[in-house]
């Protein structure tokens, strides 16, 4: 009986690969190779399963070329990349892997937090360049952590993280903004406190955006919001890239209405909006918040844990839709 074919479009852990290929007829991209989407297209035909991240959307005309599909395992929590109504009529089911990114993700949102707001890149780039001479009372001071108000749009897994290490670890007031209000127990054990956004805006010290991408999220955080924020804040976003108007926040840093910015998500990523760069109150990653091996391996597995199950007819373990 022959196996399922998959397509493996994105670089993975060798031994994920090899489980993959003990349950599947595997086609998987070359380590060192990208596909740009007309390729991945292309190669996708007549596979009945795609193992994809981020970089490769799953849309109408996707579908359309590729009518055997029945399943994508998307390695990611987040799945902005899968036109969901277009999947939903043609019958395919997509998955993602939540869950066990929460903390690592959370880590590293409150460490960029840290980043920004101590000026932890402007300093290393000082002392590296041999510009350290001497010591000055205001050297690269920056704002408080500790004591703060810590604000979070989004209270999913990963704002609930975030929250408990902001208010348990550094004794913030925390406040939040979300679609729905979490029950009372969750908001105590999170130490956090539901306000509107407006408030969210005026009040937080260190803004941090968790919340997934939708149409309707498309730059909430645009010019108009940006100016209700106190001058001395800085602004996370370790959600999805198109959260925040990134011409209008260039605008705040530069004019020093916002004090700093740490982002690790891009609207156009892999490319960056070219003034983010010459900014030295900018702190920026490349969408590395759950990159550590024990956490990029558990998503790998999951994602390859979906594919295994739907085929065997158990269903797969994480479908979205």
């Amino acid at each position: 009986m022959s196996k399922p074919r998959v397509l493996v479009a994105c670089a993975v852990f060798p031994q994920v690969l090899q489980r993959l290929r003990e349950h599947f007829d595997v086609q998987a991209i070359a380590e060192g190779e990208t596909w740009r989407q007309d390729e991945f297209t292309r190669r996708l035909v007549d596979q009945q399963g795609a193992f994809i991240t981020g970089t490769h959307r799953i849309d109408a005309s996707v579908l359309a070329s590729n009518p055997q599909l029945r399943i994508v395992a998307n390695m990611a929590v987040g799945y902005n990349n899968l036109d969901v109504a277009a999947m939903r009529a043609a019958g395919v089911v997509g998955t993602n892997t939540p869950d066990v990114l929460t903390e690592t993700t959370a880590d590293f949102g409150f460490a960029l937090v840290m980043a920004a707001a101590r000026r932890m890149l402007e300093a290393e780039k000082f002392l590296r360049a041999g510009l350290w001479k001497r010591w000055r009372y205001d050297m690269f001071a920056g704002s408080e952590v500790h004591g703060s108000t810590l604000g979070i749009l989004g209270m999913g897994r990963i704002g609930r993280g975030i929250a408990r290490r902001g208010a348990h670890g550094f004794g913030m007031k925390v406040i939040y903004h979300n679609r729905h209000r979490l029950d009372t127990d969750v908001e105590q054990a999170c130490g956090a406190r539901f306000v509107g956004l407006q408030e969210l805006l005026a009040e937080s010290d260190h803004l941090v955006l968790v919340l997934p991408y939708t149409s309707e999220a498309h730059h909430i955080i645009g010019a108009a919001e940006l100016a209700c924020m106190k001058p001395t804040a800085t602004i996370v976003n370790i959600g999805r890239g198109g959260l925040i108007d990134e011409n209008a926040l260039v605008l705040a840093l530069q004019a020093g209405r916002l004090a700093a910015a740490g982002l690790d998500v891009f609207e156009g990523e892999p490319r960056v909006n070219p003034a983010l760069l010459t900014l030295p109150n900018v702190v920026l990653t490349p969408h590395i918040a759950s990159a550590t091996v024990p956490t990029r391996l558990a998503m790998a597995d999951l994602a390859a844990d979906n594919l295994i199950a739907f085929f065997e007819g158990r269903g797969a373990l994480t479908p979205v839709f």
